[in-house]
């Protein structure tokens, strides 16, 4: 008779059944492995420590550093933005040329400063009269050959205006033509609205443009007269000379002519010029006349 043979489970699986290891693993949750315990980090010992210290103590003062040179470069930067370029140019000089050769004096006539000699009041001019509003002069008018000059002439480096007077052409040439003259222009010769005029400056600064400008060069020149003076009872500075020169087709060698600059009490100082060429001397008395005829207005 035959062993009987134990009953087949319900769960059998192929290969066979359920092992009790295999129950144990279903059921029970894994256990992981705690990690090991960690040593400390050992401390920085005295040396390494002050090396830290002197590395943050030295980035907060590159920070402070930074923070100054910010400044200070905007305040370099906010005046002109070139802190290395060259120094402001000083302000330009917008006085008249005669006001900067001339500066007004400092001691006022009648306190121990030069001054005009003491005039009496003129008598009345008679006869025709050239007027120049501008300069504030007027002064005697001639006839035939002189006539009304017309034109604007701004000789020489002052470049004074001469506006009004009289002239007559004495000879044409192959430089053009040549004239005797008697003209009158009104030129800055004072500080802003300044009144006081160093007289002598001035007429020896309009004299020696006179010279060198109006005239062919070289010349010789023979004064005559070089004063402070008055005119028509004004403060004034007379030169009077003859300057004697060549000039290729130029009859003319040699020429009479004054220089007055005449104080009439405003910034501007009236200029009277007469010249009168050697060709035509029997013309030399107006000089003198017209300076004498001078009257403020």
């Amino acid at each position: 008779m035959s062993e009987p043979q134990p009953p087949t489970s319900a769960w059998e699986r192929p290969g066979g059944p359920w092992s009790s290891g295999m129950v144990t693993a279903y059921h029970v949750p894994e256990q992981r492995p705690q990690p090991p315990d960690l040593p400390e980090p050992p401390r920085p010992d005295g040396p390494e420590r002050r090396r830290r210290q002197l590395l943050i103590f030295g980035g907060v003062a590159g920070v402070i550093l930074a923070a100054g040179l910010a400044v200070l470069l905007v305040v370099l930067l906010g005046g002109d933005g070139d802190p290395f370029g060259e120094k402001a140019a000083p302000a330009a000089d917008l006085r008249p040329p005669l006001a900067q050769a001339c500066p007004a004096p400092s001691v006022s006539p009648g306190a121990g400063g030069p001054s005009a000699p003491s005039a009496p009041v003129p008598a009345p001019a008679e006869g025709e009269r050239t007027v120049d509003p501008d300069a504030g002069i007027s002064y005697k008018k001639y006839g035939a050959p002189w006539v009304t000059w017309t034109e604007v002439w701004k000789a020489g480096t002052l470049e004074v205006p001469y506006r009004v007077g009289q002239h007559f052409v004495t000879e044409v040439y192959q430089g053009g033509q040549y004239h005797a003259s008697i003209l009158s222009a009104a030129v800055p010769a004072a500080d802003n609205d300044a009144f006081t005029l160093d007289l002598e400056c001035v007429g020896r600064q309009v004299a020696a443009d006179v010279r060198a400008e109006y005239y062919p060069q070289p010349n010789s020149l023979e004064p005559l007269r070089d004063e402070v003076t008055t005119l028509g009872g004004r403060p004034a500075w007379v030169s009077e000379f003859r300057l004697s020169f060549k000039e290729p087709g130029l009859t003319a060698t040699s020429e009479l002519s004054a220089v007055a600059v005449i104080d009439v009490g405003k910034p501007t100082a009236a200029i009277l010029y007469v010249s009168i060429p050697d060709t035509h001397r029997q013309f030399d008395h107006v000089v003198d006349e017209v300076l004498a005829s001078v009257r403020p207005i």
